[in-house]
């Protein structure tokens, strides 16, 4: 039988930094790190996410208004039973592995062909360009996934498995559904992913100036940049939300909103300026240890991977 080739192949006379990779690193060993962070951010933090769903949602029914974080963690604990936060996770781990295994394949092979691997220098505008291509390549994968998932987390939802509600919201509301969101999570998201990977960057690099793993650092830089993204991002997800779960409500006109001005026009009528911060609490307190948890779970299946290169080079 023939040996295993490594996942990254090698030059014993190529130097290169941790944080650098080579430039022949595999597009196998980024998947497989970026499908490893993915499915782990996802399962970790998807209670929070869900009440952040459920807080946005516009129009809810009175047993789905919540005063709060903490009211809607016990409210539907109680009435719902704890496993009720855990609804839907399944469409996530499905779909944020494949998902995020194309988001850092891409960041990575756009940010080595801009440079960004080069010399000592920063580079922040390749940093940003990487996750803004990262997050539109990633979104087109993962966007059906987010509709089931927020269908399923909404209060009432009848749906039982994520195959059923995908073939319930194609069966009634067309192809279209899975991506009538699919513009306004782009003017969402890759605003974001720029912001958040030219952070995450700049903050590594002041933090960790020997490029060197450290879990420390990738959590903290991790943790910063997707707050602060995450917080200037929520009116947008506050729209992508009303037109993800259009689906479930009976009121006319949010049903057959079909857009980004559409859906934020609604929310401008319905509750004011202060709708577009609806849920702005639990997504900071979901994105800030998720970003930790994504990134620190990605650096350390790319120190993996660069490990184990080194020992079969050796």
């Amino acid at each position: 039988m023939a040996a295993k080739e490594p996942l990254v192949t090698t030059d014993q006379d190529l130097e290169y930094d941790y944080e650098g990779l080579p430039p022949n690193f595999s597009l196998a060993a980024n998947m497989a790190a970026g499908a490893f962070a993915g499915i782990a951010e996802h399962s970790v933090m998807y209670p929070i996410d869900l009440l952040k769903t459920r807080m946005q949602v516009v129009n809810p029914t009175p047993a789905a208004v919540y005063t709060g974080v903490s009211n809607a963690l016990t409210t539907i604990s109680r009435v719902e039973g704890v496993r009720s936060l855990w609804r839907g996770v399944s469409s996530v781990i499905v779909g944020a592995g494949p998902a995020h295994a194309v988001y850092f394949a891409t960041y990575e092979a756009v940010k080595q062909g801009m440079g960004g691997n080069k010399g000592t220098e920063h580079h922040p505008l390749a940093a940003a360009t990487s996750g803004a291509c990262a997050t539109i390549a990633s979104d087109a994968l993962m966007n059906p996934f987010d509709v089931v998932k927020q269908r399923m987390q909404v209060h009432g939802s009848a749906h039982a498995s994520i195959a059923q509600c995908a073939r319930s919201v194609f069966r009634n509301e067309g192809l279209t559904a899975f991506y009538v969101s699919y513009p306004t999570t782009l003017t969402m998201t890759v605003p974001f992913t720029a912001f958040q990977f030219m952070a995450y960057e700049s903050l590594s690099r002041v933090m960790n100036p020997s490029k060197k793993y450290d879990p420390t650092t990738h959590i903290v830089a991790g943790g910063l940049a997707g707050g602060v993204a995450a917080a200037a991002t929520t009116p947008l997800d506050v729209i992508k939300t009303l037109l993800q779960t259009r689906g479930t409500v009976i009121d006319p006109e949010i049903r057959n909103a079909k857009g980004l001005m559409v859906a934020a026009r609604i929310i401008k009528q319905r509750d004011g300026w202060g709708g577009f911060l609806k849920g702005l609490r639990p997504r900071i307190i979901t994105t800030m240890p998720s970003t930790a948890i994504c990134w620190s779970a990605y650096e350390m299946a790319k120190a993996y991977f660069v490990a184990r290169n080194e020992e079969a080079a050796s």
